[in-house]
């Protein structure tokens, strides 16, 4: 028990703190603990938590990306004129043209940084404002609505009525999210890159003398991080049912937030899809307890900004040495 707390510590005490929260939120707000505002939940953070798994990839690797949310932007407008060229497409081509665009947009933010040795916030602060110009150049802040039935079409993997006669829904989006967080499990979890994205993250340069190609790291969590950005610009288009150039806009610091909150490190090194999960829960459950309470948004982000302070400033208390302790007392 004291190993188990010992090595996930963050995710022992941010799952905590989520449980209290849920109860609060269930005494304060009944209609919290309903089916209907789960699933709305689930389905609300979908393309949130596909964007945390690929920027956990990139924290690990000790980059940070703040470009992504811009890319799916991108991804969408572009693949939208795309499909559309060529009579419509399937969601194949879709999941193969948002992929391919979004790792491409990926790659490029790692060309940048190791060709010319900037620093990745200098960079992805950059390809973010380019990014966005160009878009709003080229599609003059007008929205794409003819898109292909099958794109906007609603795909529901769970659908339940209850009594009042109120749905329960989860819709495609959520069985996309939950692929891609098992998918970078493995990749961090289970294969030889995956390590060597802890060790690159943590000692760069040690890493580098034990062989490790910085490049290759580079490439590998940036481009994975596209292929996130795409894939979640491809659900989002199946959500809202339009492409809207700036509406994933803002978007990328609570995403950001949340991943640090789950115990990423921003020096690199560090971070579990476990505290991942989490961490983009407890900022959409805290969101979402807000407004069935009436609380001001402003608020939202004041709570949210204390957390991270909170969640940082005690990274290090070991909660293993003070079950110890409790234990000796006892």
């Amino acid at each position: 028990m004291r190993d188990l707390l010992s090595s996930y510590r963050i995710e022992a005490r941010l799952a905590v703190v989520l449980a209290l929260i849920c109860v609060g939120l269930s005494i304060a707000a009944p209609q919290f603990a309903t089916l209907p505002n789960a699933t709305s939940l689930l389905n609300n953070s979908a393309v949130n938590l596909i964007w945390a798994v690929g920027l956990l990839v990139v924290l690990i690797a000790g980059g940070i990306d703040i470009s992504f949310a811009v890319a799916s932007s991108v991804v969408q407008y572009v693949a939208a004129k795309m499909l559309m060229g060529i009579g419509g497409g399937n969601w194949v081509l879709g999941f193969l043209f948002c992929g391919c665009l979004g790792i491409l947009l990926g790659l490029l933010n790692a060309w940048l940084i190791h060709g010319f040795r900037i620093i990745s916030i200098v960079v992805t602060i950059a390809t973010f404002n380019a990014f966005f110009g160009l878009l709003m150049f080229f599609s003059g802040g007008r929205n794409i609505y003819s898109l292909p039935d099958w794109w906007t079409a609603r795909i529901f993997i769970f659908e339940h009525e209850n009594a009042q006669g109120v749905w329960s829904e989860l819709t495609l989006s959520v069985a996309v999210m939950i692929a891609c967080v098992v998918a970078t499990w493995a990749l961090i979890r289970r294969t030889n890159i995956g390590r060597q994205l802890y060790a690159f993250g943590d000692n760069p340069e040690g890493a580098r003398r034990a062989g490790v190609n910085i490049a290759v790291m580079q490439g590998v969590a940036f481009g994975w991080m596209g292929l996130m950005a795409g894939i979640a610009g491809l659900c989002q288009v199946n959500i809202v049912k339009e492409v809207v150039p700036n509406a994933l806009y803002g978007r990328e610091l609570d995403v950001l937030a949340a991943v640090v909150l789950g115990g990423a490190r921003l020096g690199g090194g560090k971070g579990t899809i476990l505290g991942c999960v989490l961490g983009v829960m407890f900022v959409a459950i805290t969101q979402n307890g807000l407004n069935l309470l009436g609380v001001s948004p402003f608020a939202f982000q004041m709570i949210i900004g204390a957390a991270i302070l909170i969640a940082i400033s005690t990274s290090n208390i070991d909660l293993s040495q003070i079950l110890r302790k409790t234990e000796t007392r006892q």
